[in-house]
């Protein structure tokens, strides 16, 4: 071999590794996710990747999800929110009393909620952003506010339950318009045509839109990660969300909060990565002063990321209220930490500018596969809440050990 082909082989290696150490945090956290994964399907004998049991973990931490794409939001622009537990459990209880007490509208119940949801938002960020009070203060303040507020407008009663159009909406499953179109070519009618023709179209979109990317930046010169690891990193993803729209088809086909986790999913991964808004925010977490003197409106920035938080809050309170079919004075209690650590542990940082959409999605189920595997392990609560503090605890301690060294 000449010394000339010794010298590429080098450099492509070493352009291999680069890749590698530049996006270890979203490759680590994706491994991570699988390793957990494939470890409880061991030690539960195959019980976690039951279709029954995956649509229960998807329907158990939607609300989870709904909510860690707000706090991404606000954690990287630098900030937190301690409120969003019981923010998202006034706003279940409210939307609940409207329907159930007052009758009102489902429809309509849920647009005030919402609106409800982006008004509370609007007063924390407006102290936080204009105030200049510590996110912190202010939204500890809230969670405590809040939780009063559910004890009072529930009265210590249970609430409900909801009206079943809202019920099928939000926990129900999305239909089936092409079962009678595939029913003579399937065999029993096992699977649901078109949980599989969604997933199909998704997976092919998903790697049409990595190809396209991948070659735009080639052709605009930017750096760009060897083609060997973008393609096995995307026939991966696409091969997991392939397998999993198959599993889900063959139970009763893909629940209607996957549906609404994809769709905002794909809106958040829009705004964080293709959008002015999103790059300023990325640039306030990063550097505020520097953002500001650029000519970016910080203060609006981090108003308009509460609002968002407020908004989100109010629709996973109602997920989670209906998944329950009532709303209780305990609901909220406890959600903003597995909030806050699905962020973090999806490698957001703690001094804000870095994180990702998928980071945050990824985080969130990795604490709902951890909950899940380990109660059918049998493991004990105590246990758990320990297991889940030393994981938050190395995530941040690896984002800090990271960037000490760089």
């Amino acid at each position: 071999m000449s010394m000339q082909s010794m010298t590429a082989g080098s450099g492509e290696g070493s352009a291999f590794l680069n890749a590698i150490k530049h996006n270890m945090r979203e490759y680590g956290m994706l491994i991570s996710l699988i390793v957990i994964m494939v470890f409880f399907q061991f030690q539960t004998e195959g019980r976690l990747f039951q279709p029954d049991n995956l649509t229960n973990i998807v329907q158990q931490r939607g609300y989870i999800v709904v909510m860690a794409l707000g706090m991404l939001m606000i954690i990287v622009s630098g900030h937190i929110d301690l409120s969003v537990g019981w923010l998202c459990g006034f706003l279940g209880a409210v939307s609940a009393i409207l329907m159930v007490d007052y009758n009102m509208p489902w429809y309509l119940a849920v647009l005030a909620t919402l609106i409800l949801g982006g008004a509370v938002g609007a007063v924390q960020g407006g102290a936080v952003a204009y105030l200049k009070i510590p996110s912190f203060i202010v939204t500890l303040a809230g969670m405590l506010v809040f939780r009063g507020l559910t004890l009072y407008v529930l009265g210590g009663r249970n609430v409900g339950p909801f009206p079943p159009e809202l019920a099928t909406l939000l926990t129900g499953f999305f239909p089936e318009p092409l079962a009678k179109i595939a029913d003579p070519f399937m065999a029993d009618n096992m699977l649901s045509p078109t949980s599989l023709v969604i997933g199909a179209a998704v997976a092919a979109f998903m790697l049409f839109s990595a190809f396209r990317a991948r070659a735009k930046a080639v052709s605009q010169g930017m750096d760009s990660e060897p083609f060997v690891l973008f393609l096995v990193k995307n026939l991966a993803i696409v091969g997991m969300l392939v397998y999993l729209t198959y599993l889900f088809s063959s139970y009763r086909g893909l629940p209607n909060v996957l549906i609404i986790m994809g769709l905002l999913i794909a809106l958040y991964s829009f705004v964080t990565t293709r959008t002015t808004v999103g790059r300023r925010i990325y640039a306030l977490g990063g550097n505020e002063k520097a953002a500001r003197l650029s000519g970016i409106n910080t203060d609006r920035l981090v108003f308009l990321a509460f609002v968002n938080m407020g908004v989100l809050s109010a629709l996973a309170g109602m997920m989670f209220a209906t998944r329950l079919g009532w709303a209780t004075p305990k609901s909220g209690d406890g959600f903003e930490l597995d909030v806050i650590a699905a962020c973090f542990i999806g490698g957001a940082s703690a001094s804000g500018g870095v994180g990702t959409v998928l980071g945050a999605v990824i985080g969130a189920f990795i604490m709902g596969v951890m909950n899940n595997g380990m109660s059918m392990m049998g493991i004990g609560i105590d246990w758990q809440f320990i297991i889940k503090g030393l994981v938050l605890f190395l995530a941040v301690f690896i984002d800090v050990y990271n960037k000490n060294k760089a």
